[in-house]
């Protein structure tokens, strides 16, 4: 996928990107082939590979999701920033938290935001685990999201505790997504959450699968979740 094709498939979308965000969007990708030559960020630095699988994959939940509105969101284990990166940059106004358990990412993600000019924007060095029994961000935001960080059972219970009520957690997948939900339908019932909507499409050009899944926040997260740092992997809620 060139740019020129990123640009005219997301406007078949109803995204119609400005100069700055083009630019904003080549600046990013820049970077992201800069920064990974010093650390591991990515295994993907072909150009037209970067724009379809890292820019193009991370805004289809705009496809589904709403993001018009003034929304806070946390990006769960966003890496080098996806998906939330490039929905801010197509959103400038949305409100972004990432959290993430390597300083060397965040290092990078501070100086992201510095050189894209991105407001509005937070940070935090730390387990998601640790992070959602934090009073400061617990159940405090409108959409929780997360992509390729762990499967749905064990991702459940490291999202949906930060999800206000009423709020969404929206998890983005790739293949094997439908045997993922059934194995991690025990889990979101008993942090709260209840599947709203699924969707399933291919990216463009190389047909590839992906899944979205939006999950509502219905009741609070009992207290004893997320438990402590590793648990939810090594003994996930069935």
């Amino acid at each position: 996928m060139n740019q020129d094709q990123f640009i005219l498939l997301l406007k078949e979308k109803g995204i119609t990107l400005t100069p700055k965000q083009v630019s904003q969007f080549e600046l990013y990708f820049q970077l992201l082939i800069e920064w990974n030559e010093k650390m591991n960020l990515t295994a993907i630095t072909e150009k037209g590979e970067v724009y379809l699988k890292h820019f193009y994959d991370s805004i289809s939940a705009a496809f589904y999701v709403d993001f018009t509105k003034e929304i806070s969101i946390c990006d769960v284990g966003a890496g080098a920033g996806f998906p939330s990166i490039p929905i801010k940059i197509c959103f400038p106004h949305l409100r972004i938290s990432i959290v993430d358990s390597l300083q060397k990412r965040i290092n990078f993600l501070n100086e992201l935001a510095k050189q894209l000019d991105l407001s509005d924007v937070h940070f935090y060095h730390n387990r998601a685990e640790t992070f959602g029994q934090n009073p400061a961000f617990r159940e405090k935001y409108d959409l929780v999201t997360a992509r390729a960080v762990a499967r749905l059972s064990v991702l459940s219970e490291l999202c949906l505790p930060l999800v206000k009520q009423n709020g969404l957690f929206v998890a983005m997948k790739g293949a094997a997504a439908k045997d993922e939900l059934e194995q991690g339908q025990a889990a979101i019932k008993v942090l709260g959450g209840a599947l709203i909507e699924e969707y399933s499409f291919q990216l463009p050009t190389e047909e590839s699968e992906r899944s979205l899944f939006i999950i509502e926040k219905k009741r609070k997260t009992p207290k004893e979740y997320p438990r402590k740092a590793g648990t939810p992997n090594k003994t996930p809620i069935v």
